[in-house]
């Protein structure tokens, strides 16, 4: 209750309240009420959602702010104040949904569908996966060293990649690898059985990282993905030569 004195807004942020649906929608994942499937689904919608939301109105939120445009939404918050407002609420968002994430791995643990860590399989399985590794992942993986000679790659909208920290056993040299992980690649690779077991990609390069960098040393691990603006913006001076060739077709063709 607003005391009688209390000046009630008359508008709320439209980034904000998204960020609010879309807890909503994660909440529907810890309803009990709802089949299991059923809740990882809702879980999955909020992390689709939530890329959508960054690639979209957080981009244009950033694009306003790199261009020190400082318009006011109708709730009164520059660019800058609407940014800072959501990554607090993004990341309360996101640690709902590890949290959620945990519950439902468990569930479904019990239920006969489980998503081990690689470094937990039995010995069969074990050698199932480096079987895998070889005849599917190396062949389609590239390492890039990251130094001041190769400079990090463009990554595209969504791309999902995993670095590597290493040294090297023969004279202690420290490298950065990158491998970017193809959009082709299943992020879950089930293994063979009776049982319903589901290892990710990046699980696996973990459990084998010695066979994809021989002679070197592990000394960390870690993977990404990219979020990135949605819009594409042509450059006049890079239009689209089919389109340039087409357009000039459609007018008659160029004169004799």
């Amino acid at each position: 209750m607003h005391s009688p004195g209390t000046r009630i807004p008359r508008f709320f942020n439209r980034e904000l309240s998204w960020l609010a649906f879309n807890k909503r929608v994660l909440e529907e994942a810890e309803n009990s009420a709802h089949p299991l499937l059923e809740r990882l689904r809702f879980l999955s919608i909020s992390g689709s959602n939530l890329d959508e939301f960054f690639m979209v109105r957080v981009a244009g939120l950033k694009g306003q702010q790199i261009q020190n445009i400082e318009a006011h939404s109708v709730d009164g918050l520059t660019p800058g104040q609407q940014l800072a407002a959501i990554a607090e609420s993004a990341d309360s968002l996101l640690t709902q949904q590890q949290a959620i994430w945990r519950n439902l791995s468990d569930a479904l643990g019990d239920a006969g569908i489980a998503v081990p860590e690689a470094d937990t399989l039995d010995a069969a399985a074990c050698a199932w996966l480096n079987t895998y590794l070889h005849e599917h992942l190396i062949p389609v993986l590239t390492p890039q060293a990251l130094d001041p000679a190769h400079p990090f790659p463009f990554i595209p909208n969504q791309g999902r990649g995993m670095l590597f920290d290493l040294k090297r056993i023969a004279d202690d040299e420290p490298i950065r690898e990158l491998v970017l992980l193809p959009a082709s690649l299943p992020r879950f690779v089930r293994i063979p059985g009776r049982a319903a077991r589901y290892v990710t990609v990046e699980a696996i390069l973990r459990r084998f990282t010695e066979q994809l960098f021989p002679g070197y040393e592990v000394l960390g691990v870690g993977a990404f993905r990219i979020i990135r603006d949605s819009d594409i913006e042509i450059e006049e001076e890079a239009e689209d030569l089919v389109r340039f060739t087409a357009a000039r077709s459609s007018g008659g063709g160029a004169g004799a």
